[in-house]
């Protein structure tokens, strides 16, 4: 038999073991206060059970008042810290454990319910997104393709700019009028994930009973007890704690499409920079980088799963820095070095294994496996990662090169650590050294106090480089970023628009007398299947372009495969072939090694 008093002291401290102690207290005064329904429970519960689920319906109560959010500024304790075991370094890799809470086991809800999941944004939200299934399959839930037929309805966000987190705000309004018109029976709870989580988690919580849980880019790990604690109440969860060495490298991901045969894999989250215009250190905090050992064990686990493509993935993927002790690989200590002519605004750390290591040690996996990676700083290309580039004939000649402004006072104010004339030298020296390469970027038109001479600069530098693929966005002020503190958003949105149609007219042209040195030549395409719109047969060569296919031979190849082919035309965005026959990575550049189109 457990005394009222007894239920509430020992439910007290496993409230607080919750990281959550102002619960506690409202759960104890709460008892107090009811005292004779709460009594009359109480005493009557002849097991821990029975008393635990009394406390739950005064939980349930109190949850009508007051949202529980756990964030870097009211997170757990030391206490918690203390009390949590440390897991043993023989841990099993696919380690994808929910968080375990003592007084709430995370399957009792989950257990057989569906969820639903929309990805919007970036490759690391699609990566994030496979995580998040890992953990979510582990505590018992079951992924549907149908929303109407979910549980829960999630949605993985964005929030590098204001028009994406608009349609997410419109996505919710949907949802709300499908709960309460269509499914008022049966309504599905709906969480927000990734960086607008993070962002704007209170704002998404009173925002008209939208959301019901809020769960940031490195707690994917507690969302089941998350949402058990929202099956435990009447208000919204939230958990948007940033961590210092969270990479998720023990849980192995869950496809979105388990047909793919091209695969993203994440080496490393967060991002030191603090670019001026820039909110990802805010929402996924600073950088840290999974261990090779596990990184490279993915690989070979994925190659021989039939992947024929891995993309190396991370906020500034070639800052990658492993200091963990491998059991495989020494630490050979190359790569280290920034570009020529680039700095940072952060200390940078010594030691441990740089990307030009974990690229080449990826490369060596499966010969006939493609390497990518992405996105990468410019001020992170030493010459020992262009060497592992042009060295291995698996590692694609593709680089993402963010020029983001050809004005190096406009550069200055965006705090990226280079001039105009640092980013064209460095152009000129990866074109040196490998001489096949294409380049893609990102541009931004726009950005704060930018003027019309700065503007004509990164059209000079478009024309100049020549980029073969390009992202290009009008500027978007954020919250909390440096660019919002310091400076103000005057450039007028005409002015922005037609400054962002004048560097889009600027890549497509430059772009289509590029991809026309490719008409007549060979290459190798990697095959992928047909396209969703109009069931065209279509692959991607070594360098980024997306090419249409024809010819007999496609009747004897499957997405996986590797085929020659004759270019015939090329666009500004894509090339279209002729396949000519079926072969494999290695013999084809064995055959035709990469040709030198020079630095046109």
């Amino acid at each position: 038999m457990f005394s009222r008093s007894a239920v509430v002291t020992r439910t007290y401290r496993l409230v607080c073991s919750h990281d959550s102690r102002h619960l506690a207290r409202r759960v104890s005064t709460a008892a107090n206060a009811a005292s004779d329904g709460a009594s009359a429970a109480l005493d009557g519960a002849s097991t821990p059970l029975d008393g635990a689920s009394a406390i739950e319906k005064a939980v349930t109560r109190l949850g009508k008042r007051r949202h529980l959010i756990f964030n870097n500024r009211n997170g757990p304790s030391l206490q918690h810290f203390l009390a949590q075991p440390l897991r043993e370094s023989g841990a099993a890799a696919n380690a994808a454990e929910p968080d375990e809470v003592p007084y709430m086991s995370v399957s009792d809800w989950g257990q057989g319910r569906k969820y639903y999941v929309e990805v919007y944004g970036c490759q690391m939200n699609v990566s994030d997104t496979e995580i998040l299934m890992a953990v979510l399959n582990k505590a018992g839930y079951l992924r549907t393709m149908d929303a109407a037929d979910a549980d829960v309805v999630f949605l993985m966000t964005c929030a590098i700019r204001e028009k994406a987190e608009d349609r997410i705000w419109s996505r919710l309004a949907q949802l709300k009028a499908q709960r309460t018109k269509t499914r008022p029976e049966r309504a599905p709870m709906v969480g927000v994930l990734g960086c607008m989580a993070e962002r704007l988690k209170e704002r998404l919580l009173e925002a008209d009973k939208l959301v019901d849980v809020v769960c940031g880019p490195d707690a994917y790990r507690s969302l089941p007890r998350l949402l058990s604690l929202r099956a435990m109440s009447a208000d919204g969860v939230a958990n948007v704690m940033l961590s210092a060495d969270e990479t998720y490298a023990d849980i192995t991901p869950v496809r979105l499409d388990a047909n793919r045969i091209s695969v993203h894999l994440s080496v490393m989250r967060g991002c030191n920079n603090m670019c001026s215009f820039c909110i990802v250190p805010f929402t996924r905090g600073t950088e840290r980088s999974r261990d090779i050992d596990s990184i490279v064990e993915e690989v070979r686990v994925l190659s021989q799963q039939g992947i024929r493509e891995v993309t190396l993935l991370g906020q500034n993927v070639n800052s990658y820095r492993d200091t963990s002790q491998s059991g495989a690989f020494e630490t050979q200590g190359y790569g280290a070095d920034l570009s020529r002519g680039f700095s940072t605004i952060y200390r940078r750390k010594e030691g441990g294994r740089r990307f030009a290591e974990l690229l080449h040690r990826v490369a060596q996996v499966d010969p006939e496996m493609r390497v990518r990676f992405t996105s990468p700083h410019p001020k992170d290309f030493p010459d020992e990662l262009l060497y592992v580039i042009r060295d291995n004939a698996n590692v694609c000649r593709n680089i993402h090169l963010p020029l983001q402004s050809g004005s190096t006072s406009c550069l200055e104010r965006m705090r990226r650590g280079y001039s105009r004339e640092a980013f064209l030298d460095l152009a000129r020296h990866i074109r040196k050294v490998i001489p096949d390469v294409t380049f893609s970027t990102d541009v931004i038109a726009g950005f704060c106090g930018e003027t019309e001479a700065e503007h004509a600069d990164t059209v000079g530098v478009m024309r100049e480089v020549g980029f073969d693929m390009a992202f290009m966005f009008a500027y978007s002020m954020r919250e909390r970023t440096h660019a919002h503190r310091k400076f103000q958003d005057d450039v007028p949105a005409d002015a922005k628009a037609r400054r962002l149609q004048e560097i889009i007219d600027t890549f497509h042209a430059t772009a289509r007398k590029r991809n026309q040195r490719f008409v007549g030549t060979q290459g190798l395409v990697l095959y992928e299947g047909l396209t969703k719109r109009h069931a065209r047969p279509f692959g991607s060569d070594d360098h980024g372009h997306k090419v249409f296919l024809n010819g007999s031979v496609l009747a004897d190849l499957k997405p996986g495969d590797y085929v020659r082919v004759l270019i015939d035309s090329a666009t500004s965005a894509s090339l279209s072939a002729t396949a000519i026959k079926k072969t494999t990575l290695s013999a084809y550049y064995q055959q035709f090694p990469q040709p030198e189109f020079g630095a046109a």
